[in-house]
C-alpha cells in the first residue's frame, strides 16, 4: 500500500536550524499567501505552529502557478527541503522563524470558501455569537486549541495522581432518576414506559455513595453533569466534574489529597508553585468578613461590622435599620479619598440592583473625617471608627445598612468592583481557601420551608446533632468548599452513614416516609447493609481550566459550549423533534418555535 500524499514527517511548529537540508513532508492550512516579485511565500499552519513555505519559479514554474491559486484555509500537503532564511530575514515571533521550506511538490487536498472571520489572527475581536456559530473555525484560530491542550494536560495529571493513590475510575449512569440536588433536572422521556422520564445527573452523588457501600473504597470519575439553571460566564448547562469519594478517611485527608493534587496540576500545566496548606475559614467568618462564601483574597478590603458604633451615634437613618433586625457594615478603600463625588454616586448606583438603597461615606484627611454625616458622631466615636476600619489619611469609608443578606451581597460585589477599578487584583496570583462548617439547612425564600443547604446526605457537625430536633437552622454541617480567586473550585462533605442521623435529618426537612421512599428509597435501603464512613469532593473541571487559562469565560475552555441562553448556535439546538418522534413517546407539545438567525 502506498503512503498517502498527506502523510507528515513533521508538524508545522517543530522545524528548527538543526533540520536544515532535511527532506520533509508537511500538511496543514494556508494561513497567509504573500507574492514578492517572482517568489511566493505561504505560511502553513497546523495546531502546532506556523512555518514559511517558498515557491520559486526558477525551481518549478508549474509549482509556482499552483501556489498562486492558493487561498486562506485551503488544506495542502507539501514536500521540500529545509533551508536557512538568512540573518536579515529571521522572524523572532515564530518558533520556526529561522528556517523556511523550499517546496518541491504540492498537493491541494481541499479548497475553502472565505471564512466569516479572520482565522490567521485570533487577536481580532469577533462577536461571540458568530464565533459560536462557526465554533470549528473559532477553534482553528489557535487560542481555544491552547486551552484544550491545557485541559488535556490537567486531566492527565489528575488521572495519574488519583491512580497512584489507589482510586478506581468508575463510570456511572447518565440516564437515572431525578433526585434533589438544588437545581432543575434535564428530563429524558422513556419510549418503553410512556409518561415516565429519566433525569440526566446533576452529579453522580447517589451512585458514588452506593459505590462506597459496594466496597469500592476509593472512586473517581471525570463525570459529565447537567443542570437546567440560569447561566452566567462561569456556568454551562452541561459541565464536567472531577468526582472523588473515599471510605475510612477524614476531612483532613481530603484536604491534603486535594492540595497535593493541585500543586501537581499547577506545576505541570503552568510551572507555578502554589503554597500549601491552604488557609481555612468557617462559613460564618467568611460571610461576616467578605459577604460571600467564595471571597477573592487577592486583595484586602474586608467588610467590618459597625452596629455598636452606629447604635451609639445620632445617625437615626442607619439606627432604624438596626432596630428592624438589620446590620451596618463598611469597607475601607485605601487611597479612595481621591474618588470624586460623581464616582461615589456611581458606587451608590452600582449597589442599587442588590437592593441596597444607598451608601453613607466619609473621607479620612489630615484634618480628620470629612463628610456630611460626620456631625452624627462624637469625637470618641470617630476615633473608634478610625481604629476599627484601620483608616489612614486619604482613605474612603463606604457604609451600608440593610438586612444581613442584602448588605453582604451588595458590599461583596462593590468590594470586587472597586478592586478592579483601582487595579488591586494581581492576576498572576492564585489564592486558595477552604471554607468549612457550612450551615446544614436554610429556609426556602418561596415556601419558607427548611431545605438542605447541600443535600440531605451531608453529615451534621457532631456537636450540633442534638439541635436537629430543636433548632435545625443552627446546625452546622461537615461540608467544605475550596475557593480560589473568588470562584468555587470544589465542594464536598462527610456523608451520613448512620441510619438514625439520616432519619433525624429527614424529620428536620419534614419529609414524609412516602416522599423518602419515592425519591431515594433504593438508596436508604442500601444504607441498611453496612455503610462505611465516607466522604468526597467534586471539582468543577471547566472552572479549574478557566483559572489555569486565565480567562473569565468558561466557554473558552470547552470545545463546543452553549450560549448564556443554553442554546447551541452551531447545531441550532434545542430544536423540534423529528416528525413522529413525540407521538412515539406519547408526548404532546405546546412548544414555541425557535427562529435561528
Amino acid at each position: 500500500m502506498s503512503t498517502p500524499q498527506y502523510k507528515r514527517t513533521h508538524d508545522c511548529g517543530s522545524l528548527r536550524k538543526t533540520d536544515i537540508d532535511k527532506k520533509i513532508n508537511l500538511s496543514g492550512w494556508v494561513n497567509r499567501r504573500r507574492d514578492h516579485g517572482g517568489l511566493i511565500f505561504i505560511d502553513l499552519r497546523d495546531r502546532y505552529g506556523v512555518v514559511q513555505l517558498v515557491f520559486d519559479p526558477k525551481i518549478s514554474e508549474t509549482l509556482h502557478k499552483e501556489a498562486s491559486k492558493l487561498r486562506s484555509e485551503w488544506v495542502v500537503s507539501v514536500s521540500g527541503t529545509v533551508s536557512h532564511r538568512g540573518e536579515n530575514l529571521i522572524n523572532p515571533k515564530l518558533a520556526t522563524g529561522e528556517i523556511e521550506v523550499n517546496v518541491e511538490s504540492l498537493n491541494i487536498i481541499s479548497v475553502a470558501k472565505t471564512p466569516p472571520f479572520s482565522i490567521c489572527d485570533d487577536t481580532i475581536d469577533v462577536h461571540e455569537e458568530l464565533r459560536l456559530k462557526h465554533r470549528y473555525l473559532d477553534i482553528r484560530r489557535g487560542s481555544i486549541i491552547h486551552n484544550l491542550e491545557i485541559r488535556h494536560k490537567a486531566l492527565h495529571v489528575i488521572r495519574n495522581f488519583l491512580n497512584s493513590h489507589s482510586f478506581l475510575e468508575v463510570s456511572t449512569p447518565i440516564l437515572a432518576k431525578s433526585t434533589p440536588e438544588g437545581a432543575r433536572d434535564y428530563l429524558v422521556p422513556s419510549r418503553i414506559y410512556p409518561g415516565n422520564f429519566y433525569a440526566l445527573p446533576q452529579s453522580p452523588q447517589i451512585f458514588k455513595q452506593l459505590l462506597m457501600v459496594s466496597g469500592v473504597d476509593r472512586y473517581y470519575q471525570v463525570a459529565p453533569c447537567f443542570r437546567d439553571e440560569d447561566l452566567r460566564s462561569d456556568r454551562q448547562p452541561e459541565f464536567t466534574q472531577i468526582d472523588i469519594e473515599a471510605s475510612f478517611l477524614g476531612s483532613e485527608d481530603i484536604y491534603s489529597l486535594c492540595e497535593t493534587m493541585l500543586t501537581k496540576i499547577f506545576k505541570e500545566c503552568l510551572d507555578i508553585d502554589i503554597s500549601t496548606p491552604f488557609p481555612r475559614m468557617t462559613h460564618n467568618e467568611c460571610m461576616e468578613r467578605y459577604g460571600t462564601d467564595k471571597p477573592d483574597l487577592r486583595f484586602q478590603m474586608p467588610l467590618v461590622r459597625l452596629d455598636d458604633i452606629i447604635e451609639a451615634s445620632n445617625f437615626d437613618l442607619l439606627k432604624d435599620y438596626l432596630q428592624n433586625n438589620g446590620c451596618v457594615k463598611a469597607i475601607c478603600v485605601k487611597n479612595g479619598a481621591d474618588f470624586s463625588r460623581r464616582e461615589i454616586d456611581e458606587f451608590i448606583s452600582f449597589v442599587s440592583p442588590f437592593n441596597l438603597r444607598g451608601l453613607a461615606w466619609m473621607k479620612k484627611t489630615q484634618e480628620g473625617f470629612s463628610s456630611n454625616i460626620v456631625k452624627f458622631f462624637s469625637v470618641d466615636l470617630l476615633q473608634k471608627l478610625e481604629k476599627r476600619m484601620k483608616a489612614e489619611n486619604n482613605d474612603l469609608i463606604l457604609i451600608a445598612a440593610e438586612k444581613d443578606t442584602i448588605v453582604n451581597q451588595g458590599m461583596d460585589h462593590l468590594r470586587r468592583h472597586i478592586a478592579k477599578k483601582q487595579g488591586l487584583i494581581d492576576k498572576s496570583s492564585y489564592r486558595f481557601l477552604w471554607v468549612t462548617n457550612f450551615p446544614m439547612f436554610s429556609k426556602d425564600e418561596t415556601t419558607n420551608e427548611l431545605k438542605a443547604e447541600h443535600h440531605p446526605f451531608t453529615q451534621p457537625n457532631h456537636e450540633d446533632i442534638p439541635l436537629l430536633e430543636t433548632n435545625p437552622l443552627q446546625v452546622r454541617s461537615l461540608a467544605y468548599d475550596l475557593v480560589v480567586n473568588g470562584y468555587e473550585l470544589a465542594g464536598g462533605s462527610q456523608r451520613i452513614h448512620d441510619q438514625d442521623i439520616q432519619e433525624k435529618v429527614f424529620n428536620a426537612l419534614k419529609l414524609e416516609p412516602k416522599d423518602i421512599d419515592e425519591k431515594f428509597g433504593f438508596f436508604i435501603e442500601a444504607l441498611k447493609y453496612g455503610t462505611p464512613p465516607h466522604l468526597g469532593i467534586a471539582f468543577g473541571l471547566d472552572r479549574l481550566i478557566m483559572l489555569l487559562c486565565k480567562t473569565e469565560n468558561i466557554r473558552d475552555v470547552i470545545a463546543f459550549p452553549k450560549t448564556q441562553k443554553a442554546s447551541d448556535l452551531m447545531m441550532q439546538a434545542p430544536s423540534e423533534p423529528l416528525k413522529g418522534h413525540l407521538a412515539e413517546l406519547k408526548i404532546k407539545s405546546e412548544a414555541t418555535e425557535i427562529h435561528w438567525n
